[in-house]
């Protein structure tokens, strides 16, 4: 799959990367043409996420903005909302990749509409089909749906031709690159996969952000979508961790907002702060501060109400990006990015910086389970 040189447009000026951090804001100048493009072949799912695999059609997805109302074909925003449902992939990426691509196959340029770009992507989704880019696609460009391939063709509008100039067959071929490249726990990842440059993947989040921005809805969630991953409580060590995690547990369903801290939107820092805050302990703001705040823990000693830090985009693993709230059996709550609902999530395959362990601070006074 390529992002090859000079096809459609892509924000000029400032760009905001919007990802969970630490209230950190990275910003980065994009110069168009971007001239990168992806990996060989298709990487398999991971298989450990809760929403891995051939996506969760129940995933809450982010309604519409006024600006993705406003500017993006009206086709293609259907289309954006009901394969993102289909895959479980949420639509304002796929929207944001479109966007950056092939400005919704408006742009004229080479390989768009008819053959290929310089690097050998087609099609309003970019994604290869000769050349340097590989063929991502599978098959030729235009063929029978019944034909076998290996790549990510698909008939997705039911006309018994899978086409990579088709929006719904493209769209839906990029649906299942991503989810191949792990999207549901990783977005970053995967959108670097579809093009090796990072200005490219803030350019995407920029513009997902956009569709998303105005429109959350907030739905009541049970915890019924996320029936395989949890087998069973863990056992609260406190009424302060069992307070924080019930408190968490509350807002599943609800939306990433960079910098949100609530009550209807939230970010990976302002939803573990916010936690602790109804359990009356009182966090620093960002995801650098609450790892430097400790106290530090072992992966072997972890209790549910711990914290779990990543290095996360805009981090590192002195200075982690990203943090989730425990909750046990290897699995936490996070707010973890720009069209993802906050989610119970899996950690172990992470790779986790640390943990730490808020409420064993000094001076800070918990309550048994039942002691009151």
């Amino acid at each position: 799959m390529i992002a090859g040189p000079g096809r459609g447009t892509t924000p000029r000026g400032v760009i905001l990367a919007i990802v969970c951090g630490g209230g950190l804001l990275l910003t980065a100048v994009l110069a168009a043409p971007i001239a990168m493009f992806a990996s060989g072949g298709l990487l398999a799912a991971t298989g450990t996420s809760c929403t891995s695999g051939s996506g969760n059609s129940s995933t809450v997805q982010p309604v519409a903005s006024q600006s993705a109302r406003d500017s993006i074909p009206a086709s293609y925003l259907a289309l954006f909302q009901s394969i993102g449902k289909r895959y479980g992939v949420p639509w304002t990426i796929l929207a944001g990749i479109a966007k950056v691509e092939s400005d919704d196959g408006q742009s004229t340029l080479p390989g768009v509409r008819t053959g290929a770009n310089a690097f050998g992507a087609a099609g309003p989704m970019q994604i290869g089909i000769r050349g340097a880019a590989g063929n991502e696609w599978g098959g030729a460009p235009v063929h029978p749906a019944s034909e076998k391939v290996n790549g990510v063709a698909t008939d997705a509008n039911g006309d018994g031709v899978a086409s990579v100039y088709e929006p719904a067959d493209a769209i839906a071929g990029a649906a299942k690159y991503l989810l191949a490249h792990g999207v549901l726990s990783n977005a970053e990842q995967a959108i670097f996969a579809y093009n090796h440059l990072q200005s490219y993947v803030q350019a995407v989040l920029y513009w997902a952000d956009i569709y998303a921005h105005g429109g959350f809805t907030v739905n009541p969630v049970t915890l019924a979508s996320a029936q395989r991953c949890v087998t069973g409580s863990a056992r609260m060590p406190n009424d302060a961790v069992a307070t924080a995690i019930a408190y968490a547990r509350q807002q599943l369903g609800k939306p990433y907002l960079w910098g949100g801290t609530g009550p209807d939107a939230f970010d990976c820092s302002g939803l573990v702060m916010m936690a602790y805050r109804a359990a009356g302990i009182d966090l620093p703001r960002t995801s650098q501060q609450q790892w430097a705040s400790g106290p530090r823990i072992s992966a072997s000693q972890v209790q549910p109400g711990d914290l779990v830090f990543f290095a996360g985009t805009d981090g590192t693993r002195t200075s982690p990006g990203h943090v989730g709230l425990v909750i046990g059996k290897g699995l936490m709550i996070e707010a973890y990015a720009t069209g993802f609902p906050i989610r119970i999530a899996p950690y172990t395959d992470r790779d986790p910086v640390g943990f730490t362990r808020p409420w064993a601070h000094a001076g800070v006074a918990v309550v048994a389970p039942g002691a009151r």
